[in-house]
Formats: C-alpha cells, structure tokens, sequence
C-alpha cells in the first residue's frame, strides 16, 4: 500500500499537465490517433531497467523498429524505481505521445498514469510485462508464459535423466534433490512461469522421484525480488546451509531467470560444487543472455529459455501502426490474461529451450548472436 501512495503522489503533478494539455487539443483522439494524420507521431517506450541485457535490446529494438517505421520514439528505462517509471510515463503523455508501450517494473503500479492515458485518447499497449489492475489496457504483446515454465521444469527433468528428450520418463526413479526459485511477485509473469513449472514437476515431486529439501515449494517462498541476482544468491547460500551442509547433495534448481542463475552458480561454487567429484546441479534460466549462453557453453548453467525479442518488437510495432492507422491489431489469445480488471487482447510468441547442444542453431544461425558474442 505505502508503494502504491508513492506512486500516486509522483504521479499527481505529471497527470494534471497532461490532461491540462489535452483540454488544449495536443492529444490523440480517442479510437488511437487513427482519424487523423500520424505520421511522424511521438511513440512512449517505458522499459524496466538496463540492468539485464534482455531489456536493453528489446529497447533498442522496439525504438530502431519505430523509427524505420517513421515515428518520432521516447525511450525511457526506469532503473527497477517504481517511481521513476510513473514520473516517465507521465511525462511521455505530457510530451503528446500518442501510443505507449510499456513494460512494467510493478505491473499494477502505473493505474493513475493509464488513467490519464486513456482521458488523453492514447492508446497502450502492455509490453512482455501485463498491466494489472486498470481496465485502460488495449493490448499486450508477450510469449506464452505458462508454456515458459513448461519447458523450464521440462528441460530440468531432462538434464537430471528424468525424461528423454522427447519429454517421455526414463524410468530414473531418484530421489533426486532440487531447489525451486521464482520471480518477481510484483510482476504478473512470474506466476505463469512458477505455476507452469511447478504443475510439470507435481508428478516426480509426488512419487519422490524430486524432493525439494527445504520444503519451500510455494510461490511466496520462492520469489525473488526485481529478480535479483544478489538476492537469488543470498537465498541459495541460505538454502545450502540449512539443507545441504550435512553432506546431501543438490541435484537441480529451477531458476525462472538467467541473471538469477548466475547468482544461484556463484553460490554453489563458493559451496564447493563445480568440482569434478562434486558438479554443478542442473540449473535452469530465461532470456538466453550472453552470459549465461557462455555458462551454458562452459558447462555450468544447463539451459535457458530463448525468447527473440525482435519478434516482441516487431509485434509491439505493428500493433502501434495499426492503431494510429484506426485499424484493429491482430491477436492470437483473447481468453489467458486476465489483468483482475479485464482480459487484455493478446498476441503470443512461443519459447524456445536452449542447451549446448542446439544454441548454435537457434541463437548464432539465426543472427540473434554472432559466435564473437559468446567467446
């Protein structure tokens, strides 16, 4: 509640400019800017932060993509502050921007600025990261997130010998030990991932053929914050200590989040495993960053979920183009985003596992990384 005052209070100033300027004529109408002549409009990114690598190229690539396209790109990253990323926003409507794309820090933390969105006539659309809470909310462009937790626990089951690699049981009855981490709670993806993840892995945790050793198998217990590597690494000593120091031996993590393994890696290093009588578990991760590509290369991470982000981009792109033509963007889901207000439109890419034997051909052949990227 005092994050969502805060919010509020920043907000306050930059929304009253904002309708101020548009009682003045200075805004897109109200079916998206399609009536009248959009060429050259001003499109607002709102990105989380340049923290990860993966928010970095998807800025640049919506902004690069925008402007082949013609238009005019404010490209803000809010450093994971909560209240900078409202103060942006405002600022983008305050600007005249006539459509906004944006990827969340706090999906439910933006509803003043989605107000002041929709009175401006500006259309939004909601970028990898949902918008919750507000029904001002046109569109959401993403990848089918739950099937992201699939193919995490799947490819943990696959790398512990669990299930081949067509996904069929193996017969390898363990017990194998396994740690569960999650995302952000603020942001809504992390519990399609958590969930998807967890319903694979239910069966083997039910047979015992998985144990989870500290027995935090729930989301709230698993979360990590802005998904922090620092965080997931202090969570992971911690789970050593009072799990693992009596000689049981971790066998796999679940990690939702590339930069979340490295920490988790750092870790069991400095716990001694990585060693050639005591490996690394298998580790799981998202986002195919170069780093964790090379810790994959190196044997250390075993897989990643690819997702392309020029496809995202491409997407978010359309979508703008469309609407400030007055056409209907196109979209493949109507039923699975529910942001507790509305189902939110929906276009959905598929992901993509990653592990050293097929990232070559997934992410150097199709240009998403050239082999220098990964040395």
């Amino acid at each position: 509640m005092m994050k969502r005052k805060i919010v509020a209070g920043v907000a306050a100033l930059g929304i009253a400019i904002a309708l101020a300027g548009c009682s003045a004529g200075g805004r897109a109408s109200t079916d998206g800017g399609g009536s009248g002549d959009n060429k050259g409009a001003l499109v607002g990114v709102a990105m989380p932060t340049k923290v990860s690598e993966r928010w970095i190229k998807d800025g640049d690539a919506v902004k690069s993509d925008l402007e082949k396209a013609g238009y005019k790109v404010d490209l803000e990253y809010g450093d994971n502050k909560i209240q900078q990323q409202a103060q942006q926003v405002s600022n983008m409507i305050t600007k005249g921007a006539k459509i906004l794309i944006i990827a969340s820090i706090d999906g439910g933390a933006l509803s003043d600025q989605l107000d002041a969105a929709a009175k401006a006539g500006i259309k939004v659309i909601s970028y990898d990261r949902l918008l919750t809470g507000n029904k001002n909310v046109d569109y959401y462009v993403s990848f089918d997130n739950e099937k992201v937790g699939v193919d995490q626990a799947t490819s943990l089951l696959t790398g512990l010998g669990i299930v081949d690699k067509d996904g069929k049981p193996t017969g390898k009855k363990g017990p194998f030990n396994i740690e569960v981490f999650a995302g952000s709670l603020d942001d809504n993806n992390a519990s399609f991932f958590f969930n998807g993840a967890m319903k694979t892995l239910k069966p083997y945790l039910d047979d015992g053929t998985l144990k989870i050793q500290s027995g935090q198998d729930q989301l709230s217990q698993a979360a990590t914050q802005q998904w922090d590597p620092a965080t997931a690494k202090a969570r992971m000593q911690n789970l050593i200590a009072k799990s693992y120091s009596g000689g049981t031996t971790l066998n796999g993590v679940l990690s939702p989040y590339d930069g979340m393994s490295i920490g988790i890696i750092s870790a069991l290093q400095g716990a001694g495993y990585g060693s050639s009588d005591r490996p690394l578990p298998i580790i799981t991760g998202q986002d195919a960053e170069a780093a964790s590509v090379k810790s994959i290369i190196a044997g250390q991470q075993y897989s990643t979920i690819y997702k392309d982000t020029r496809k995202l981009a491409k997407q978010s792109v359309t979508m703008a183009e469309d609407l400030l033509s007055g056409k209907k963007p196109e979209v493949n889901d109507t039923k699975s985003y529910d942001n507790k207000v509305k189902v939110v439109p929906t276009y959905l890419f598929q992901p993509t596992v990653v592990t050293k034997d097929n990232y070559k051909e997934v992410l150097v052949d199709s240009g998403y990384y050239t082999e220098a990227d990964l040395k």
